[in-house]
């Protein structure tokens, strides 16, 4: 599966012989150095270039063009070769473009011999660039993987090379570009006036110039990541990572969204979060980290690009961003404005995390590679020149860290000035309980798009809450784990079962309040009453159809009916005669709580259960399922199916669910009523009072 990575991601290589495939809106010259463990390029005979298009393993175009294929073959390489970048260069001449920031951003991809696509890359966030690093294949521990680069130079090519520590850049450039612009005969005069091409070994003990690590970033000094949303909207994909990069921890798995409704117009819908701990789902991330130097901008489907003008967020005279406007997104409804914003800053925040985590994993990996030398070295390992480089080390590690630190700071700072302005204008299938907008409730006459389930942060961002949104109607079940294995051990199991209970309550209120009167309506199966005191919100008010089921019988009956009305829709749209449905039949979506499952099924009851979380969604039937999966262990296997179709969460924080775009593994808590608030009394007070007109 492709990867789509971002600046600063790397991702491992599955094949040694490789096709990279260059686009550009205006033709570029493209070529790649050979480089030792340190990135150094010895000599011209380590360069591939228009005027010497081939290296070993390496062959490169001859020409500037809009499209370019270069050919590596990594088993083919010198021993002594390490690494090898890929660069772009604007070609000189009249008419030529002057800067990269004047032409679409440059698209790479690297592919297998068999036409497999293995990752790519846009460069994006470019401007006053003429050469610009794009893709570093590079060999660790044995195994080669690819980088994206994206670090530009202003002026030009000759720096771009001599950074990398060749002395001839200046005459090996006038040469490239002279060949790239047709001025030289062809590649064989031009490789016949060119220098050796035969590879020397490098130096035993290169100097401290050759030894001075690169940051892969747009500047010099800068870590190499990419913060900027400007980077290109990615599609989710398995394993972005190498073993020197951060890695998601588990295997993804969890809800999704469901379709927008046709009120909405048709966006790219953003995929949901997931559970990193449930080992059977196939999803996986892909990763999309944003450049350092640039702020937050607005690139999610939904969202408007940072600085745009529009009637609700004007641009400052001074040029510097819009104040946040609850809203500014884009969307035919302030409901679905909202929606994409909130998904906007969800998917920020991942991004510039992202950006910092990886800034962080190169520091360190630069900083174990420099210390690694100095150990090398008999010259640095006694005496006061070794404590020295180690200092100096330990310096550029720790001014890495801090610029990224700043910049993550920044966005962090930001997105929290939006949120400010954001969560107090959210409707209430969007807002916390504690949000005013409940206190003026009032029974919707359509259903929301999406629903609250509560909330989710990142260690580097703790006082930042995103909401967790999912598309309605829910195409998955929910389950609410009210097992002890949670995260720092919750002391008393009794008391988690409670509060697991006191959550799917407000859940259920939540879905009760936010459909039109007679719409939605909840059964609860609680087989032994243990959750009597959690459910008296929904009991007291009245709003439950029926009271709920409890005891063996209670079970079998309240199953029995709901098996018979998904079968009777299901059959009654297969045939095309929704309206012969029996009167009996209740058309309105169903929520079924199960409390303390699997007390009081039977095999009988528990082969319904399952049906009824696989087929009940397609014709309105949800499941919401409160339990310990281990009170469940008895059945093996057999209940596996059930559990990977529902969508996990917990009564208490824990770090299980993990974003679409980066894998980040994300802190949930649980959307609960505040200690001592009647809010929810009176919403479903409400309610209840809306269902009684309607009868």
């Amino acid at each position: 599966m492709k990867a789509e990575l971002v600046r600063g991601q790397n991702h491992p290589l599955s094949q040694v012989r490789l096709t990279i495939r260059i686009s550009a809106g205006v033709p570029v010259l493209a070529g790649a150095t050979l480089g030792d463990e340190s990135g150094t390029v010895h000599g011209p005979q380590w360069v591939a270039y228009p005027g010497a298009p081939a290296v070993p393993g390496v062959e490169v175009p001859r020409q500037a063009a809009t499209e370019h294929r270069l050919t590596v073959d990594l088993g083919a390489l010198p021993e002594a070769v390490h690494r090898v970048d890929v660069f772009l260069a604007l070609p000189t001449g009249p008419g030529a473009p002057l800067r990269f920031g004047e032409v679409a951003s440059p698209h790479t991809t690297v592919e297998g011999l068999d036409g497999t696509e293995l990752a790519c890359y846009t460069l994006t966030g470019l401007d006053s660039e003429t050469a610009v690093l794009a893709l570093e294949l590079y060999r660790r521990q044995g195994v080669w993987k690819v980088r994206a680069v994206g670090q530009g130079y202003a002026a030009g090519l000759p720096a771009l090379l001599a950074d990398q520590g060749l002395r001839e850049a200046a005459e090996l450039v006038a040469t490239a570009h002279a060949a790239a612009s047709g001025e030289l005969a062809g590649s064989g005069e031009a490789a016949a006036s060119g220098p050796s091409r035969t590879l020397p070994a490098p130096p035993s003990a290169p100097s401290a110039h050759e030894t001075s690590a690169r940051a892969p970033q747009g500047t010099s000094t800068a870590p190499s990541h990419e913060t900027s949303a400007s980077a290109a909207r990615v599609t989710p994909v398995a394993g972005p990572y190498g073993t020197d990069a951060p890695e998601p921890r588990d295997t993804p798995a969890s809800g999704t969204a469901g379709p927008a409704p046709s009120r909405t117009p048709r966006q790219p819908e953003p995929a949901p979060p997931y559970d990193v701990r449930n080992p059977h789902d196939t999803r996986a991330p892909g990763a999309v980290p944003r450049d350092p130097g640039t702020p937050v901008d607005y690139t999610h489907p939904g969202r408007r690009r940072h600085g745009t003008p529009s009637p609700a967020a004007p641009t400052a005279d001074d040029g510097r961003p819009a104040q946040p406007v609850a809203g500014d997104a884009v969307g035919w409804s302030m409901e679905e404005r909202l929606y994409n914003q909130v998904w906007g800053m969800f998917e920020d925040l991942a991004r510039t995390t992202a950006a910092y985590r990886s800034a962080v994993d190169f520091a360190d990996s630069r900083l174990e590679k420099e210390l690694d030398q100095v150990l090398t070295d008999p010259r640095g390992r006694l005496g006061t020149a070794g404590d020295v480089a180690r200092e100096a080390s330990h310096a550029r590690r720790t001014q890495l860290v801090d610029q990224a630190r700043a910049v993550l700071d920044r966005d962090i700072a930001q997105l929290t000035a939006e949120s400010e302005v954001v969560e107090p204008a959210l409707p209430p299938a969007y807002a916390r309980w504690d949000n005013p907008v409940w206190h003026g409730y009032r029974v919707p006459a359509e259903p929301p798009m999406a629903l609250r389930l509560g909330d989710l942060h990142l260690p580097e961002s703790e006082p930042l809450r995103i909401p967790l949104l999912v598309r309605l109607p829910l195409e998955r079940g929910l389950w609410l784990d009210s097992g002890p294995a949670l995260p720092g051990g919750f002391p008393d199991p009794a008391e988690l079962r409670h509060l697991a209970m006191e959550a799917a309550a407000a859940l259920a209120a939540r879905l009760l309040a936010v459909h039109p009167a007679g719409d939605f309506a909840v059964q609860v199966i609680d087989p032994a009453g243990t959750g009597a005191a959690a459910y008296a919100p929904l009991t007291r008010t009245g709003v439950l159809a029926v009271p709920p089921a409890t005891g063996a019988a209670g079970v079998t009956a309240m199953l029995e009916r709901l098996t018979r009305r998904v079968d009777l829709v299901q059959m009654a749209l297969r045939g095309g005669a929704p309206e012969s449905l029996p009167a009996d039949v209740d058309t309105a979506r169903q929520l079924l709580i199960v409390n303390d499952f699997p007390h009081g099924f039977d095999d009988r009851a528990v082969t319904r259960l399952r049906y009824l979380a696989d087929e009940g969604p397609d014709v309105g039937v949800h499941l919401l399922l409160v339990a310990d999966r281990e009170d469940a262990a008895a059945y093996g296997p057999l209940l596996d199916p059930l559990w990977r179709s529902l969508m996990r969460l917990t009564p208490v924080p824990g770090d299980h669910f993990a974003d679409p775009w980066v894998g980040h593994a994300w802190t949930y808590e649980p959307s609960l009523v505040p200690a001592g608030s009647q809010v929810v009394h009176q919403v479903l007070t409400e309610v209840a009072r809306a269902l009684t007109k309607g009868r």
